[in-house]
């Protein structure tokens, strides 16, 4: 079911300068009658309207309306409810009688959900929103099996990439929206769950904070895109927000049990190609010394298929919604036991929801109190191990002779000649994996009441009080047994740590409407305090016994750390509405932050935006084909200020390393500061189109922006002589973003027995650093972008006049044979020698152009969905075969041998060549992201439940040019062995 108070914000507008028609000079009678769903079921909150007069109102909890004082004579009586289609039925009305009308079912139109939006601090009617927003709601969700919440929206918004860190179960992911507008500091976006900004950062014992999150109990996600929907969140704005609504209970409501359980099995898709047993025996005994030939084993053994498994997950989840008297209501549970497609890798979460929404005082008090907690419990691995399956003789078994390897289990080991383990030597992953036991516990508790309290006496005057709180603990500790403890026998370690974050808010605000004739207008100014507190203990290694530390000598000298970060910001918003054609939006936020010294710390970012429905002009006001059309301009700030530490701006000393000992006394030392540390600014252009065609069968948009970062957060090079740091942050350069984002949705097929919707978008943007500051003569930029081969080795730079996190690489020469020509490359500075100075900037990680395109058809009971995604022009640098890819990989000591990747067949490199650009490639996709067939059992149990089955296939396929794993690499630099899986799901969902 829908809102019912959403319906009711249209209705003053369409009432709105509307005469009272002059039958009632006729007499009057009354009209009543019932409003049903597709399921026949009452709906409440439609409003029902005569047209031509200002009588009408809304349908009781049971989908019925009575209309007093209607004139008689013939009547249009007109339905409408947010998220369906309007119907209009002409009805004959006799004075003094009571007209009954048949039962009127509406049906729903996808097209037209949207038009109840979430914004900042409140919500907003979709043809009155004057910035870049867009809505995703639980129906059109990604299917299937979803564990964090920015899955289920994956491929469905134009200029939103969200790219998954791998195939580990909650695995983080990296969104970006409208790409990177900083280079140093944070580029994550904001999230906020129910009107509660969260903690954004991480926590110990969970790879991605998201995953605390249960999916299920989502209703809607909203991003805001642009800075004049943004900035009423500045402090945190610059790289876009995304609103999180849950699911509530409504007034009136029947009682609901919703029960869904799915059971998932997950196959990898690929393995890193290396040479097998056979080839790489010949491959030896044909280059190797004596000793690395002796070194071969006998054995057949593909490690990759040792270590990884078919996974299975299980996700139950079970809610009840519904309402006791006037106390809305929804409790939830959910149940997901994971499993990664790597040995002895899962995850498993209990999460609990509670929401209630009373409405007091004559409707004049909401109070929405919303509560979450989640358990989280993981088994992490070394992802390293998956590296050394890669890289593992495939000569070598994964037992051997229980007498020489009875130490470590019986696994084989590369052992020196007295059996202790060769210090150089990578360790049997099998072993590693079954040996390590890296678990985690992490318990999270969001919660918040917001109070809103039309007052009395001053009709349109309402005040919101809202007291949040996010509360974090992890903790966890790896216990490695004694066949993986280095050199020590019969030996294991034992390591811990634990997190606590706690974030207290307290925002409250003032809201006033009223309308005059055709003009409508809102004013809110408000002010939110924001803290967040970040602890933890430290604590030190110990050997397997838990007696005795791994170095006796080490004291534990500093006892835990702790921070504190504290935001006071003040907020105001004004919106202005026109004969529903002209619109005004400007906003104003003030922030402090105690990042920065106290004269930096105020930050001011202002925004304002214009619309223009030219739908609402008379030269369209009758046009049938064009349903919608509106033009939107804005311009706004934001600010960042998410970078380094918590005290970057004060002088400070930091404990040295054990070798700064003076007398078996640990020392401490200054670190780097910059007291002239202040706010990164994002300034943001937007102009965009909203249109709909034939009753919004077509519907989307059209936007075009440009996002300019200044006082860019940079790590810069300190001045040489300085014993403080080689860099530090400071507010150094500008960055540029430039696109266009296209949305489309389009509705070919509505009839009683078919339906089908699309949806396309597409976001092409291009990002350029404008500005590094003052540098010196011949400066190439600052290097970034670590890469595995060497002690200190890039592979990126950011230079101004181009995108940021740009390889910087050499040109590759190419033989006759087309085979890269090792150690030649082109001298492109011409002084005949070649080194660093011949790098060049080539290709970037970001792609030009985003896409996404879902589909749902349904027949009858029956309704088939895909998701495809694509990237256009993002580059990899496949570290993988630069770093491992070379004979002396293979031969680089004379008592083990490691595996080669099969590029060797296609370089026949000996040393490695790391700077090639041979190694950057292109990383273009198309993936499917996700297949659903559903089918709609239908009533159960004398009508009592309802039943729908579905069969789901995630990342069901993948085109691309990319030799590595997977080219879908967030940074650009595959140092990946962790591959996506392919999952079937099998789902049921019941509603009783």
């Amino acid at each position: 079911m829908k809102h019912p108070y959403l319906a009711k914000l249209g209705f003053p507008l369409l009432c709105a300068g509307v005469s009272v028609s002059s039958a009632f000079a006729q007499g009057v009678g009354t009209v009543s009658g019932r409003i049903l769903d597709e399921k026949n079921e009452g709906m409440p909150g439609v409003t029902v309207l005569i047209e031509g007069t200002t009588l009408g109102g809304s349908t009781n909890s049971d989908g019925t309306f009575s209309i007093q004082g209607v004139p008689a004579g013939q009547h249009t009586i007109v339905t409408s409810f947010v998220g369906y289609t309007t119907r209009r039925q002409t009805i004959a009305v006799t004075s003094g009688q009571n007209t009954t009308v048949a039962p009127i079912a509406l049906a729903e139109n996808t097209t037209l959900l949207n038009e109840a939006v979430v914004v900042g601090y409140g919500t907003q009617r979709r043809q009155d929103v004057t910035g870049a927003v867009a809505t995703v709601q639980s129906k059109d969700f990604v299917q299937g099996q979803v564990t964090n919440p920015e899955q289920l929206v994956q491929g469905k918004i134009a200029g939103v990439s969200i790219t998954t860190g791998g195939g580990a179960p909650g695995a983080p992911a990296n969104v970006r929206i409208r790409g990177n507008s900083s280079l140093n500091a944070s580029n994550d976006p904001l999230y906020v769950i129910d009107g509660v900004p969260v903690d954004k950062g991480g926590i110990s014992g969970a790879s991605n904070p998201l995953t605390l999150i249960n999916p299920n109990d989502i209703e809607s996600v909203t991003v805001l895109k642009d800075a004049s929907a943004t900035a009423i969140y500045g402090n945190r704005a610059s790289n876009g927000v995304i609103l999180i609504t849950t699911k509530k209970g409504l007034q009136g409501e029947k009682l609901t049990v919703n029960v869904s359980s799915q059971t998932s099995i997950a196959k990898r898709t690929k393995i890193y190609d290396v040479l097998g047993a056979q080839e790489f025996s010949e491959l030896i005994r044909a280059n190797g010394s004596a000793s690395q030939i002796a070194t071969l084993g006998s054995a057949n053994t593909n490690w990759q298929e040792e270590i990884f498994r078919t996974a299975t997950t299980y996700d139950n989840n079970v809610s009840l919604i519904g309402s006791v008297g006037k106390l809305p209501f929804r409790v939830s549970y959910g149940n997901l036991n994971q499993e990664g497609i790597v040995i002895t890798n899962k995850l498993k979460r209990n999460s609990g929801s509670i929401s209630l929404n009373p409405v007091l005082f004559d409707d004049h008090l909401r109070i929405d109190l919303n509560v979450k907690g989640t358990k989280v419990d993981n088994r992490f691995i070394d992802q390293s191990q998956i590296g050394n399956a890669v890289l593992f003789d495939p000569t070598q078994p994964v037992r051997g002779d229980e007498s020489r390897y009875a130490p470590y289990g019986g696994y084989f080991q590369f052992l020196q000649a007295n059996g202790n383990p060769l210090g150089l030597a990578i360790g049997n992953p099998v072993a590693a994996l079954n040996n390590t036991n890296n678990t985690s516990e992490v318990k999270r508790l969001i919660g918040n009441v917001q109070f809103d309290y039309k007052i009395h006496g001053v009709e349109g005057l309402r005040a919101n009080l809202n007291l949040a709180t996010d509360v974090s603990r992890g903790e966890g500790n790896t216990v490695t047994n004694l066949a993986d403890f280095g050199n020590y026998l019969n030996q294991g370690r034992f390591t811990q740590y634990n997190q606590k974050k706690d974030m207290r808010l307290l925002e409250a605000y003032l809201a006033y409407s009223k309308q005059f004739g055709g003009t409508k207008f809102d004013i809110q100014a408000g002010h939110s305090y924001q803290d967040f507190v970040n602890k933890g203990d430290n604590f030190l290694a110990y050997r397997f016994d838990r007696t005795t530390l791994v170095n006796p000598s080490d004291v534990l000298t500093v006892p835990g750390y702790y921070s504190k970060l504290v935001f006071l910001s003040y907020f105001g918003r004004t919106t202005l509405n026109v004969k529903d054609r002209y619109l005004l939006t400007a906003t104003v936020r003030n922030d402090n932050t105690s990042r920065f010294a106290s004269g930096n710390r105020s930050g001011v970012f202002p925004a304002v935006g214009l619309g223009w429905r030219l739908k609402g002009e008379e030269f369209l006001a009758n046009n049938n084909t064009i349903s919608e059309l509106k033009l939107r301009a804005g311009w706004g700030r934001t600010g960042q200020q998410d970078v380094g530490g918590a005290y970057d701006f004060l002088p400070r000393y930091v404990i040295g390393n054990s070798a700064a000992q003076y007398n078996g006394v640990t020392t401490y030392r200054p670190s780097g500061y910059n007291v002239g540390l202040q706010w990164e600014t994002t300034t943001t252009w937007n102009a965009g189109l909203d249109y709909g065609f034939l009753d919004n069968r077509i519907s989307g948009s059209i936007d075009a922006y440009e996002r300019t970062s200044t006082d860019l957060l940079s790590l810069v090079n300190v001045p040489a002589g300085s014993n403080l740091t080689n860099q530090l942050f400071a507010n150094v350069g500008s960055l540029r973003n430039r696109g266009l984002e296209f949305n489309i949705n389009v509705a070919p097929v509505r009839s009683e027995t078919w339906n089908w919707d699309f949806n396309f978008n597409a976001a092409y943007n291009v990002n350029k650093i404008t500005d590094l500051g003052d540098q010196q003569e011949g400066f190439e930029g600052y290097l970034t972008g670590g890469i595995p081969g060497g002690t200190g080795s890039t592979i990126q730079v950011n230079t101004v006049g181009y995108p940021s996190n740009s390889f910087y690489v050499r040109q590759q020469v190419y033989g006759s044979n087309g085979r890269p020509v090792e150690g030649v490359y082109v001298d492109r500075n011409g002084d005949g020698i070649i080194n660093e100075r011949d790098n060049y900037r080539y290709k970037n990680p970001a792609p030009r152009t985003v896409l996404g395109f879902s589909s749902n058809v349904a027949y009858k009971k029956i309704n088939l969905s895909f998701l495809l995604r694509g990237n256009v022009g993002n580059y990899v640098y496949n570290s993988i075969a630069a770093n491992l890819g070379n004979f002396s990989n293979a031969q680089g000591s004379t008592n083990y041998l490691l595996n080669l990747p099969t590029d060797i067949r296609n370089t026949g490199f000996n040393t490695q060549q790391l700077f090639s650009d041979y190694y950057v490639e292109n990383g273009s996709f198309l993936r499917c992201e996700n297949i659903t067939l559903g089918y709609n059992v239908g009533k159960l149990f004398n009508d009592k439940a309802n039943l729908r089955l579905s069969a789901a296939v995630q990342n069901a396929f993948l085109i691309t040019k990319y030799n590595g794993l997977d080219p879908e690499i967030f940074g650009g630099i595959d140092n990946n062995f962790y591959p996506r899986a392919r999952t079937f799901t099998f789902g049921l969902n019941l509603g009783i």
